[in-house]
């Protein structure tokens, strides 16, 4: 069926249909948003405000069935169903969503032989990578909406060398959250946060003064704090992972947080201390707030704590929709995936109820400060503020997995972390060639 633009997008005005709140999955919660800089650069759209563009609505052509693969926790599962349900009862078109556990691991495998979704939704960082290997398909002169109508860092984190690899959702980053039965007000440094986690912490009961799951995404805003980097193509040596800064920034990591952790540094059991009312603070970010709500953890939400000699600088990342290799084709799947990417990101209702039951960080301009985003919101975006986006650059595929292994083999205590990290640009050096 056809009908206007503006009836189709109040008619999928989710705020009343979304309804269920979420959390993340596991470590790829972290997706790992936001974060960043530049100009909007090329949007391939007709120089028109994609808010007024009727094309979406009112396209001709056949009906065309495209599938789509995100990766959601549990309780966001049924939201995202909902809101694909509500797009096809109101579409011509039909798309299928599948949730995947490993986004990575699947789309590196189904796409190179021909299989695998039209879109796929990952954070930005790997625009450079999945392009340079052809999972990608540019769309620039086919897309319908205006980058410009989206925040900089957004336009520039969905292309690539130009090219236009998909269009963005949200931005994500890591912010302080802290149980308001525990503790008054957020600390301001992480001085005054390590003198409440002390007080607080008695694992021996089962109570903790955080929860904070450590892997590369999570604790970069350390490691980057006193100016180390894991890889800056712009610096004099790209590849920071060893350098004294870095090293510095892993070490404050271990003495100002780590004693107030759960042993167990993965995502589970991290995000449960908080999330089960028996720690005073998490770092998390905005995809955790569903599960909270979930659980009824009272909380409030701040930007890291200062810390001295130094600034909290985590990576920030922008959650995409990606145009994949698939829709290449010219024919109604491809049509069909790119309707609803150009919905979903541009449906202020949609977009706006995310922000309010799941902690989304909109990068639609029309919604950045907007009054109706909750307080949660505005302080993750001051995290976002603090930090700097992930890079998109391929070699970065290489330095993600060795950082991770050195971050953890210092956690656990297996060796220092001047020798994980130099061991860390090791390896990557050595991919690199």
């Amino acid at each position: 069926m056809t009908m206007d633009r503006r009836t189709l997008l109040r008619n999928l005005g989710v705020a009343g249909t979304i309804g269920a709140t979420a959390g993340c999955v596991g470590v790829q919660e972290q997706s790992t948003e936001t974060q960043s800089g530049g100009n909007s650069g090329s949007s391939g759209s007709d120089g028109s405000d994609g808010s007024d563009d009727e094309s979406t609505a009112t396209s001709t052509g056949p009906a065309g069935e495209a599938e789509v693969w995100y990766t959601l926790a549990k309780a966001e599962r049924p939201g995202r169903e909902s809101v694909i349900e509500t797009f096809n009862s109101e579409s011509r078109h039909t798309i299928t969503g599948s949730n995947i556990s490993d986004m990575v691991k699947k789309t590196t495998s189904a796409i190179p032989v021909g299989e695998g979704p039209e879109s796929f939704e990952w954070a930005h960082d790997k625009v450079g990578g999945y392009y340079q290997q052809g999972f990608l398909t540019d769309m620039s002169d086919q897309v319908d909406v205006d980058l410009g109508q989206f925040t900089s860092a957004a336009a520039e984190a969905v292309q690539y060398k130009g090219n236009v690899v998909g269009l963005p959702r949200s931005a994500e980053t890591v912010g302080l959250v802290y149980n308001t039965d525990i503790v008054d007000e957020a600390p301001e440094t992480v001085s005054e946060m390590v003198s409440v986690m002390e007080e607080f912490h008695d694992p021996d009961n089962g109570k903790y003064g955080m929860g904070y799951p450590v892997n590369a995404y999570f604790v970069s805003a350390w490691l980057q704090a006193f100016g180390g980097h894991y890889l800056d193509i712009s610096a004099d040596e790209p590849l920071g992972v060893n350098s004294d800064e870095t090293v510095q920034g892993l070490q404050f990591l271990l003495d100002n947080f780590k004693p107030y952790m759960p042993k167990d540094p993965s995502y589970g059991p991290q995000a449960a201390a908080f999330a089960d009312g028996n720690a005073a603070f998490a770092i998390n970010g905005p995809w955790y707030l569903a599960t909270l709500n979930e659980k009824g953890v009272n909380y409030e939400v701040a930007p890291l704590p200062s810390v001295e000699g130094g600034s909290p600088t985590p990576y920030t990342g922008i959650k995409v929709w990606y145009f994949a290799k698939k829709m290449r084709e010219d024919d109604a799947a491809t049509v069909a995936a790119k309707d609803f990417a150009e919905w979903f990101v541009t449906n202020e209702d949609h977009l706006l109820t995310l922000a309010q039951e799941q902690g989304h960080i909109p990068v639609l301009s029309s919604l950045v400060g907007s009054d109706e985003l909750p307080d949660t919101v505005a302080a993750f975006s001051q995290a976002v503020e603090q930090g700097t986006p992930m890079p998109s650059d391929p070699k970065m595929a290489a330095v993600w997995p060795a950082i991770e292994t050195a971050i953890l083999e210092s956690f656990n205590g297996n060796t220092d972390p001047q020798a994980a990290l130099d061991t860390a640009a090791e390896e990557i050096r050595s991919n690199w060639e």
